[in-house]
């Protein structure tokens, strides 16, 4: 059974979605979901799913290795989803491709520290871009610049707006992320 914990920051639909994704799995559980935040929502979420969860601070994952030394000992993967830090080389080093994040945008237009949610979806719209969709990628030490593992792409009328984007972005996200999971789970071991 491969083991996955999920790294998030915010509200926790993308985790919810993986987590019920892979309820049932005989290959893969999600064992835990990590916050930044204390009072992020995906940590509620998860109680609700009966899947342990914690929060940890800057120092507990850049200083003194306690998240890095939790996910050696409980995770076989690590998901980003919707987590906004720069994960740690520490991180990257012990986890050699298999930390996969998604991005809202079809990198590597949109990306990089703070391109993130609707400042993605907005900055589509206001470049007039004909077509947005998600990246899921590995993660390296440069904040969307890992390779890329799938792309799915929308048409963005001229009519859309950035919310009218981010509904639609949310439905790619929520339709691939579980499936491209475990493709490249269950393909790499």
């Amino acid at each position: 059974m491969k083991r996955i914990i999920i790294l998030a920051s915010g509200s926790g639909t993308n985790a919810e979605n993986i987590i019920k994704y892979f309820k049932n799995s005989n290959s893969i559980s999600v064992v835990q979901v990590l916050s930044n935040r204390e009072n992020a929502r995906v940590l509620e979420r998860a109680e609700r799913l009966n899947v342990s969860c914690a929060s940890f601070n800057r120092e507990s994952f850049y200083t003194n290795n306690e998240v890095l030394n939790n996910l050696k000992l409980n995770a076989d993967y690590i998901i980003l989803a919707g987590f906004l830090w720069k994960i740690p080389s520490t991180i990257i080093d012990a986890f050699p491709n298999k930390i996969i994040n998604i991005h809202p945008a079809l990198l590597p237009k949109f990306g990089g520290k703070g391109m993130y949610g609707m400042n993605v979806h907005k900055a589509v719209v206001e470049n007039k871009e004909r077509k947005s969709g998600i990246t899921i990628h590995f993660v390296n030490e440069n904040y969307d610049e890992g390779a890329i593992i799938f792309q799915k792409s929308v048409e963005v009328l001229v009519c859309d707006t950035a919310e009218y984007v981010a509904a639609k972005i949310y439905t790619l996200e929520q339709e691939n992320f579980p499936k491209i999971i475990e493709n490249i789970i269950l393909k790499n071991g």
